[in-house]
């Protein structure tokens, strides 16, 4: 088990994690003595780091049932989404036989909904779809939503707030018999739940290393070889990863991430019974002291090691401000000076007094059943004391 900080509870494994041990001792001769560029391979030091990275491209695609020459790396999940959606939707639209729509879902990572509005704003049509109130997609609506003009259908396997599961093979399947192409950001369920891209008729696919134990700065997008999926890339220059993404890539980090996909492959089963456990027991402590708690998503459909809770009546942010022993973040996205309500809690239904109260907890490879029991018998007191306040 990795060993993290004792000062605070740390139940924000949504946001980040730690490296993994074993991962980052499998970084550290890239960053001295095996330094060399993995495309100078004129050179044996160049082909040897040449060689480490490939190693790790094949960890990441076994993860998801990929082909090594089907994973172009990325900085992290943010480009490859804007890589997906930018770079097969300007495809598509100038393709020869043109499609010219797009669809995602209004519960989407900010950076997948606004690089759909940059499509939009470059003349595609887009729709935004809302979901239930448990956070899945309406299958029914997605089905009629998609047509012979469609040229990409973007859902996130796992929700970043809610931890809800989205219905894949499902949405893969209605793309494939559309022609559309099917994009997952897969940031939150990489090495937490199995992914089969074949199995799921997933086209495009973006992964991040610091979301699964790897290291930051690095994350990897997906792309089908047959049937071929082409992008537009985003820039330009000596023609790196197959032209799709110029420039030097940083082998440390993509050793890193490697190894955190072949340590995820290994422990995924065990991580995910032993989290569910955790959450199951620290979920029972919350409500059983404060009955009035509600689970935001559908608990059938979610993550192992997520929740999501609304404690009425108590503002978030003062719950917060009052447990500094705790890490903990609402969801909510800062703008200017005024904290706003979720859009995704505002997606599923609830009135932004709810949303205003309304924490996410993640637990992760470090946690243990004692510090979580101990950050939920702290949040109950807290909880408590601000309501005998109010």
């Amino acid at each position: 088990m990795l060993a993290i900080m004792k000062t605070p509870i740390y139940l924000d494994y949504q946001a980040t994690t730690p490296c993994d041990p074993r991962v980052l001792e499998a970084m550290l001769p890239y960053f001295m003595e095996e330094f060399a560029n993995p495309a100078s391979v004129e050179h044996a030091a160049g082909r040897a780091v040449e060689a480490a990275v490939e190693q790790a491209r094949t960890a990441i695609c076994n993860v998801i049932g990929a082909e090594a020459r089907e994973m172009v790396f990325t900085s992290g999940a943010t480009e490859a989404n804007n890589m997906a959606i930018l770079g097969a939707g300007r495809f598509r639209r100038s393709a020869p036989k043109p499609r010219n729509h797009v669809i995602t879902l209004a519960t989407e990572h900010k950076c997948v909904l606004e690089s759909v509005k940059q499509l939009g704003r470059e003349g595609m049509h887009i729709d935004i779809l809302p979901v239930r109130p448990d956070g899945l997609v309406d299958l029914e609506l997605l089905a009629a939503t998609i047509t012979e003009n469609t040229a990409l259908v973007s859902v996130m396997t796992a929700n970043n707030e809610i931890g809800v599961l989205q219905p894949i093979a499902e949405i893969g399947e209605l793309c494939r018999a559309q022609g559309a192409w099917f994009h997952t950001d897969a940031a939150q369920a990489y090495g937490k739940v199995p992914l089969d891209v074949q199995a799921q008729h997933i086209d495009l696919l973006s992964v991040s290393g610091h979301k699964a134990y790897g290291p930051k700065g690095i994350g990897a997008l997906y792309v089908r070889r047959r049937p071929r999926i082409r992008l537009e890339p985003l820039f330009y220059g000596g023609g790196q990863e197959r032209g799709m993404r110029s420039g030097t890539l940083p082998a440390a980090l993509c050793i890193g991430f490697g190894k955190a996909a072949e340590v995820a492959a290994e422990d995924m089963a065990a991580d995910a019974a032993r989290l569910s456990g955790i959450r199951g027991k620290f979920l029972d402590r919350i409500i059983t002291a404060l009955p009035g708690t509600r689970i935001n998503g559908s608990m059938e459909h979610r993550l192992p090691h997520n929740l999501n809770l609304t404690f009425p009546k108590v503002d978030a942010q003062e719950l917060l401000a009052s447990v500094p022993e705790l890490a903990l973040s609402t969801g909510s996205a800062c703008s200017s000076a005024a904290v706003e309500p979720s859009y995704v809690l505002a997606a599923l239904g609830l009135p932004d007094e709810d949303a205003r109260g309304t924490i996410r907890f993640a637990f992760g490879r470090p946690t243990t059943e004692a510090e979580a029991l101990r950050a939920a018998d702290r949040l109950v007191s807290a909880v408590k004391a601000l309501r005998q306040a109010a």
